[in-house]
């Protein structure tokens, strides 16, 4: 996960509040509106063109969900805005990619900003914005990208599983958060895999890329917290809700609380192993150095009395009896032996190597 910079538009600066410009990344070709309506006892699912069809559906007693994948398209997220009575400041906000997590609460609706996680085939993590509207009989999502991970919860509607048709708009907007941490726990259990495979590296064969990595995933750390710390702020907002949230549904949102809760925990002991595996991996260059250091010292100490032992034969003075004699040469070769022996015997005994 690469650090992001937050960048405000040229076009932003001295406009209006309310002023629609997309601000992030295009992730997607183009703008796909999907919509289910639903009840207990049937189900409606259909890809849209436009969005004047959905307004048929608005004031059904069913739940209408409707979302867009892909957020560039300006006039779309307008129009939106337009038939749904959402304020030109949320669909500002939809626009822009940089937002933290947050809920902001309306006069007929609650927007919430939240942030998905995804890690890519090479482990990289990835953020995405995902904004909700809940109001009255309705839930809008905002992606920035298709191929989402609400999947799920479009096969339970379908196909009737748990309580979900028999619940408001209120529970389709819990199962919609609840999706996004179950995701957390995808992602981070993948993270706890790659940490424990770079664990096992700096214990046996460490090397400069070794650092690379723990500072990667210390930016990535980073990222995640802030994406998903505020999330329990969120959570724990919503669960203040009336009467938007109803009684039966804030259950739900306690145990989902309690999940945010485990997953900034986990986050958390991440950041703390990674911080554990930096000094882990500075204290083994350090000791590496140190072995060499202790090596190139006990070479050193043997040498010193050798090269005595040399330098005071190796001067030319005439009255040296020791030159005259036929077996200095192979004597003194035998000293410096027997001295260099002699200390390496007594740094084995020491435990200096």
């Amino acid at each position: 996960m690469r650090s992001k910079k937050i960048r405000r538009p040229k076009a932003k600066v001295g406009a209006p509040p309310g002023t629609l410009i997309h601000v992030g990344e295009r992730k997607a070709d183009s703008t796909q509106i999907r919509l289910i309506d639903y009840d207990e006892n049937r189900v409606h699912e259909t890809t849209l063109e436009k969005i004047a069809p959905a307004l048929n559906f608005r004031d059904r007693a069913s739940v209408t969900w409707l979302n867009i994948d892909g957020i560039h398209d300006i006039r779309i997220i307008e129009e939106i805005g337009r038939h749904f009575d959402v304020h030109s400041l949320v669909q500002e906000d939809i626009l822009n990619t940089d937002h933290r997590p947050k809920l902001e609460e309306h006069v007929d609706f609650l927007f919430m900003v939240l942030k998905t996680l995804r890690a890519d085939a090479a482990g990289e993590v990835h953020t995405e914005q995902v904004s909700i509207v809940l109001g009255k009989g309705f839930v809008l999502s905002f992606q920035e990208a298709q191929g989402d991970i609400f999947d799920k919860v479009r096969e339970r509607i379908r196909s009737d599983k748990g309580r979900i048709r028999k619940m408001g708009p209120d529970y389709l907007a819990y199962a919609l958060i609840d999706s996004i941490v179950d995701n957390y726990y995808l992602v981070l259990e993948e993270i706890g895999d790659r940490i424990e495979v770079l664990e096992e590296e700096l214990l046996t064969r460490p090397s400069p890329n070794t650092a690379q990595k723990i500072h990667s995933f210390k930016r990535e750390m980073i990222l995640m917290r802030k994406a998903i710390w505020p999330l329990r702020e969120v959570v724990g907002s919503l669960l203040r809700q009336e009467p938007l949230v109803r009684e039966e549904t804030r259950l739900y949102l306690r145990d989902l609380y309690d999940h945010t809760i485990q997953v900034i925990d986990t986050v958390e002991s991440y950041r703390d192993i990674i911080a554990g595996l930096l000094d882990l991996y500075l204290t083994s260059l350090s000791n590496r150095m140190n072995e060499v250091m202790k090596v190139l010292t006990i070479i050193a100490t043997i040498f010193i009395p050798l090269t005595f032992l040399a330098g005071v034969y190796g001067m030319n003075f005439h009255y040296m009896p020791e030159l005259e004699w036929r077996w200095a040469y192979p004597a003194i070769l035998a000293i410096m032996a027997a001295l260099g022996v002699g200390m390496l015997v007594a740094f084995k005994r020491k435990g200096w190597f």
